[in-house]
């Protein structure tokens, strides 16, 4: 069994899995600064789908660093190590990057500002896998 190819596919799934939570919580903050618009025959603003769907990235990042993974002629070991830190890293900046979309949309469908300094806390979170994806590439 080559455990390299094994550490590929777990920094994939493990990515997928974290932004599915992300994008579970997201969604759910979006949903519910919806409704309290309509409840309050407010306009629901459409912007909110950014803040739920931002956490989907990190699954392109784990696909990305997968295909490099596959590619690579480092120990197998070194490999599944890798895949199961850097799978690790991107599923919790998924989740992290949901909780604060979710708190970004409550906070946009409430007062209807803030859009850009609710966006950059999404970034910072978004951060953490860009890194992890770049860095885990260049030791890969």
């Amino acid at each position: 069994m080559n455990f390299g190819m094994l550490g590929a596919g777990v920094v994939m799934g493990l990515a997928a899995i974290g932004s599915s939570f992300g994008l579970g919580i997201a969604g759910q903050g979006a949903i519910g600064a919806w409704k309290r618009c309509y409840v309050n025959n407010k306009p629901a603003p459409f912007i909110l789908t950014v803040f739920a769907g931002a956490p989907l990235t990190q699954t392109i990042y784990g696909f990305l660093l997968m295909q490099r993974m596959l590619s690579s002629q480092k120990d197998p070991w070194f490999l599944l190590g890798l895949g199961v830190a850097s799978g690790l890293a991107m599923g919790a900046s998924a989740i992290a990057q949901g909780q604060a979309g979710a708190a970004g949309s409550d906070a946009l469908g409430e007062t209807g500002k803030g859009f850009a300094q609710y966006i950059m806390v999404v970034g910072l979170c978004e951060t953490v896998a860009l890194f992890t994806m770049v860095f885990s590439m260049i030791v890969c």
